[in-house]
Formats: structure tokens, C-alpha cells, sequence
């Protein structure tokens, strides 16, 4: 089991338990955490499941691929894109991302 911790733009906080290789969106959905909307069902479709990774585990969670890159670069003049930028749908819990801490944005595009 993994933990991960979404942090709303007010700063509280929220920590959610689940199995391995679910989604770090399909964890939020299932725990109905405020923000993640996830609108597409996770197929980088919408980007309504943009989280920023917390600094001290983007290296660990690695950056996005190359069909994950282009939506968020499409979706820059909507949302505020940074270096720590994640679709969460694309993050799958594994036992090495266990207390993975993501920042859910002000907005999401669409919304």
C-alpha cells in the first residue's frame, strides 16, 4: 500500500491509501479530493487532472513523457505551467512513490 498526500492552493492537506498501480488521479477521484477532476478518465485528454509535484519528489516521479509534455504545453495559456507540472493520471503509485506529495492548482483548464 502507498500513501499520497494532496495539498490544496489553501494549504491543507489530505493523505489517501491505496494499492499499488493505481493512478495518482484514480486515488483522488476515488477519495474525492477537491481539484482533481479528471474529466477525461485519464487518458491525457483534458488535463483537468493537473497536479505540480512537491519539490523534494520530482526527481523520484521523473518527468513527463512525450504525449503528456505536449498537453500541458497545449494547455499553457489556461493554466499555470511549471518545471514540477504532472497530469496525475500518468503517475502510477509504486512502492517507491510511498508519501508522494502533490499540489492540487488553483484551477484547472476547463473548469
Amino acid at each position: 500500500m502507498a500513501r499520497v498526500t494532496y495539498v490544496q492552493p489553501d494549504g491543507s492537506a489530505r493523505t489517501c491509501t491505496n494499492f499499488e498501480g493505481m493512478a495518482v488521479m484514480h486515488l483522488a477521484v476515488g477519495n474525492l479530493v477537491d481539484g482533481i477532476d479528471a474529466l477525461c478518465g485519464g487518458v491525457r485528454q483534458c488535463g483537468t487532472c493537473h497536479v505540480y509535484v512537491d519539490d523534494a519528489w520530482a526527481a523520484r516521479v521523473g518527468g513527463p513523457g512525450e504525449d503528456e509534455a505536449a498537453m500541458l504545453e497545449a494547455l499553457g495559456d489556461r493554466i499555470e505551467v511549471r518545471p514540477t507540472s504532472r497530469l496525475s493520471c500518468q503517475i502510477h503509485i509504486t512502492e517507491e512513490l510511498d508519501g508522494l506529495v502533490v499540489h492540487v492548482p488553483d484551477d484547472q483548464p476547463g473548469v
